[in-house]
């Protein structure tokens, strides 16, 4: 076609620039992951994270020597990327001048660079504003005043370059540490400051390398964009596996102390009148707190934080779609709705602690006057009600009129076509709401430390048993249960207890460290089983509603 122009990308000449290009992509994507994973303790960077006796090494390099290295040969890259460019070795379309927000955030990262380089070289001295001043103002005026290849290569690829050149030359090591003077003795450790600044110049000079990618311009911004974009979903992502991988590496030693797989070795259940002893044997969340236990368990923590969760969305669910459904199909838009929307809103946002008084000042007096689950059952409840609401009419307003007009048209009653249509339809999105609600509530311990905790540690057969402790009466209500008014423990204040006090561990416990992310672990299990329900039970709801 005349006039057709072929873009840098199927040149063959442009096959190597690319190349180059997309290899510093991936190492930038690689650093990033690396930093991450840095934080939370996964790659070693001193010798002291971890509980190592020394440093990560690679063919006797250090992590922090290697991080060095790959950083400086990125930022060589990416700085040879835009130098190419501009002098006409690789073939690209760039803008004037690298754009107002790259030229005032490069401007920004060199301000701080400088005057951190000058705090540490002289001490803490006033040096620090000038040097400042200086290297920002060199940034400025190279991203400002030069094409959008140099401008924006040269000086994300020196941050690399020396960044990089610190790691790599010792001046930033393992055992690097600087005392900031303040009143409080903070510092600054390698083990912070190397895993951050890598994270940092792998996202500067990644999209720097993935504009040169895209050929400068428009599509190079666009790709640069879509880098950020994509590296900042999958570190949410990943930083969600690592806080599971970083709570399991240090918990399941603990979860799995004195545990054993043979026949008859775990406690005997009934099934059905059958009595069957299981092959598997975990102490610690099958006993306990005795002094007659070999290992301490977390049991009856366990047993109140599920009967907790399961009261709480008991009282709240269908208060919470009732309401809903009155307040979308039946009552008027109007002060009523703004009124309940407003406090809803202002419920979820109050803090939990709140709840916890007010659960401490109404409900406990109400129920004997001492702490129990009931009490902690329903000031959780009414944690989740404001979002289950929410959620709720959310979910119903998002089921289509033609649904409500169809149903109508059919001769089907108004509450017939909420309950058969409308509520089936809403909810997935229901449920989603239920989700998000117990995931907070299940790890809270301020509502439960003020109306339900009994006892930091109890012993295993005083578990909470609400199914059994149910008993009919001859006098109103015609049914008791003592299990709910007793007080009992949970997970989260147990480990509140262990964290700030480490109490109850006893004598027989060999890892108190241990015991403590044994039971965080435990928590996130528990709380990760209630999500697995619940993302079940949208899914079932979902397939039963496309094949009706």
């Amino acid at each position: 076609m005349a006039g057709a122009t072929r873009t840098p990308l199927i040149r063959e000449d442009a096959s190597r620039p690319e190349a180059v290009a997309g290899l510093a992509i991936a190492v930038a994507v690689a650093l990033i992951a690396v930093g991450i994973a840095s934080l939370f303790g996964l790659v070693g960077i001193d010798a002291t994270l971890g509980g190592g006796s020394g440093m990560t090494a690679i063919g006797g390099v250090t992590t922090v020597t290697a991080l060095g290295g790959l950083l400086v040969a990125l930022g060589a890259a990416v700085i040879g990327l835009g130098v190419g460019s501009a002098l006409g070795y690789v073939e690209t379309e760039p803008s004037p001048n690298a754009g107002l927000v790259a030229t005032v955030a490069f401007a920004g990262v060199w301000f701080v660079l400088g005057g951190l380089a000058a705090s540490v070289a002289f001490d803490g001295v006033l040096a620090w504003l000038p040097a400042g001043a200086a290297t920002g103002g060199a940034a400025f005026v190279t991203a400002a005043a030069t094409r959008e290849d140099v401008g924006s290569t040269l000086p994300a690829g020196a941050v690399a370059v020396v960044i990089g050149g610190t790691f790599l030359t010792g001046t930033i090591g393992p055992s690097w540490v600087w005392d900031l003077g303040f009143e409080q003795q903070a510092s600054l450790t390698a083990t912070f400051v190397v895993p951050a600044a890598t994270i940092g110049c792998g996202l500067l000079a990644g999209w720097a390398a993935a504009k040169a990618y895209g050929g400068f311009g428009a599509r190079g911004r666009r790709m640069g964009a879509y880098l950020l974009i994509y590296v900042n979903a999958s570190a949410i992502i990943g930083v969600l596996f690592l806080l599971i991988a970083f709570t399991a590496v240090r918990g399941i030693p603990g979860l799995l102390t004195g545990a054993t797989v043979a026949p008859g070795a775990g406690p005997t259940v009934s099934v059905l009148g059958v009595s069957v002893a299981l092959p598997v044997s975990v102490p610690f969340v099958m006993n306990g707190v005795s002094l007659l236990n070999d290992f301490q368990g977390v049991l009856p923590a366990i047993v109140g934080t599920v009967w907790l969760v399961v009261g709480a969305v008991v009282f709240a669910v269908p208060l919470g779609v009732g309401a809903a459904v009155f307040l979308t199909e039946y009552a008027e838009r109007g002060r009523l709705t703004q009124a309940v929307e407003i406090a809803t809103n202002g419920l979820w946002s109050t803090p939990s602690i709140v709840f916890g008084l007010f659960g401490f000042t109404f409900l406990v007096p109400r129920f004997g006057g001492t702490k129990s689950l009931l009490s902690g059952m329903l000031t959780l409840g009414f944690m989740l009600l404001p979002l289950v609401l929410i959620t709720s009419r959310e979910a119903l307003l998002a089921v289509p009129d033609e649904y409500r007009d169809a149903s109508a048209a059919l001769g089907v009653s108004k509450w017939h076509t909420i309950r058969s249509v409308v509520v089936p339809a809403a909810l997935p999105g229901v449920v989603t709401g239920v989700i998000l609600g117990v995931g907070r509530i299940a790890g809270e311990t301020a509502p439960i430390l003020l109306t339900m905790t009994g006892g930091t540690f109890v012993s295993g057969d005083r578990a909470a048993d609400v199914i059994g402790g149910f008993a009919f009466t001859a006098q109103p209500p015609f049914v008791t249960n003592p299990e709910l008014l007793r007080a009992t423990t949970a997970l989260p204040f147990q480990l509140y207890a262990l964290i700030t006090a480490g109490v109850g561990l006893g004598d027989n416990v060999s890892n108190p460290t241990e015991f403590q992310w044994a039971t965080a672990f435990v928590l996130l299990l528990v709380v990760l089983s209630f999500y697995a329900v619940g993302i079940g039970a949208r899914y079932y709801f979902r397939r039963r509603l496309r094949h009706e």
